[in-house]
């Protein structure tokens, strides 16, 4: 099944299937003449679907166990990785503390599947309130690198700086947003949400602010490299102290777990009318209610009115936990 579009067309129907976990990873996207071919795994909304004449698919890659079969016992193949992800040139996995000894065959094996990567990273997990991973070398030795996604360029340092795949479909539903607007990203990070948005919705004005001054190297850096400096301007500091009063049309808080003690910064923010992307982690069971609770309350205590647009899951967090996101609209 796929969806034909003009090429003017493809990016924004590409970046809807995306959004929807319709875009098939198995085929390609083929362009023939002025038309492009997206492969989808079920019907998208507004677009008629047909069946493909001439599918083009991905090679298949070996499996990491496959490579190394003959060098493992049964025991150790099934402790291998299942998955792992790439940013850029880097390919970060976790592997299994029993597995120490093979690490190093382990980064050789994923370069071989991967030829333009250059380093292997093993990740520990993210500690501290501002989510630095702990990641160490085990191939290679260059982990500064730019990542593409959507059009947008992220320049980090993959052993430094977090990055999650799995926020992606919120990332997509920010470049929709924001035409025209002047925006408050109140933990901007590297510029994973304001990026988006300045690259394809065209925002008067985003104020990036970024309390890490690693990421906020990188922020500075990844503006230019997407040329939107004329739309972005990064603020270093706390949000408690850099955020502007009554001049946003729209605040995003892409911040989990301490997002809560800023809530009434970033309504303070808002003009009346304005928009709030709210995002917190709560536990299951109580979703949705605990993250708009969390918003009629800092609206209330500012004297002002917060209307419910919506709230979604982001991903999940860990067992039993999710990562929601409240789009609020704040009145007088």
């Amino acid at each position: 099944m796929v969806v034909r579009v003009r090429k003017e067309e493809a990016q924004a129907i590409l970046r809807q299937a995306i959004a929807e976990d319709l875009l098939d990873p198995r085929r390609k996207v083929t362009a023939q003449e002025e038309f492009v071919e997206i492969p989808l795994l079920g019907p998208l909304s507004g677009h008629e679907a047909r069946q493909q004449d001439h599918p083009e698919f991905y090679r298949e890659a070996p499996e990491l166990s496959e490579m190394l079969k003959a060098d493992l016992s049964s025991e150790e193949i099934d402790l291998l990785p299942r998955g792992w992800f790439i940013l850029g040139q880097v390919i970060i996995v976790k592997i299994d503390s029993r597995l120490d000894r093979l690490c190093p065959r382990i980064a050789r094996a994923l370069l071989s599947m991967y030829p333009r990567c250059k380093t292997v990273l093993r990740d520990f997990g993210i500690e501290g309130q501002l989510r630095q991973p702990r990641r160490e070398i085990i191939a290679g030795s260059i982990t500064e690198t730019v990542h593409v996604e959507n059009g947008v360029r992220f320049k980090l340092d993959a052993a430094r700086i977090m990055f999650s795949q799995g926020n992606l479909r919120e990332r997509i539903r920010m470049s929709r947003l924001g035409r025209d607007e002047t925006v408050v990203d109140m933990f901007a990070g590297i510029g994973y949400l304001s990026l988006p948005m300045a690259v394809h919705s065209n925002p008067r004005k985003i104020l990036a602010i970024e309390l890490n001054p690693v990421a906020f190297h990188y922020l500075q850096d990844s503006v230019q490299l997407n040329h939107v400096a004329d739309r972005v301007r990064p603020l270093l500091g706390d949000c408690r102290d850099r955020t502007p009063v009554g001049l946003a049309d729209r605040v995003i808080m892409g911040m989990v777990q301490v997002t809560d003690q800023y809530l009434q910064t970033g309504i303070r923010a808002l003009r009346p009318g304005g928009m709030l992307h709210y995002h917190q982690t709560i536990p299951s069971r109580l979703y949705p209610a605990r993250a708009i609770d969390d918003v009629v309350k800092a609206a209330d205590e500012e004297g002002r009115k917060a209307e419910i647009i919506g709230c979604s899951r982001v991903k999940k967090y860990s067992p039993g936990v999710v990562h929601a996101v409240v789009d609020a609209r704040i009145d007088k």
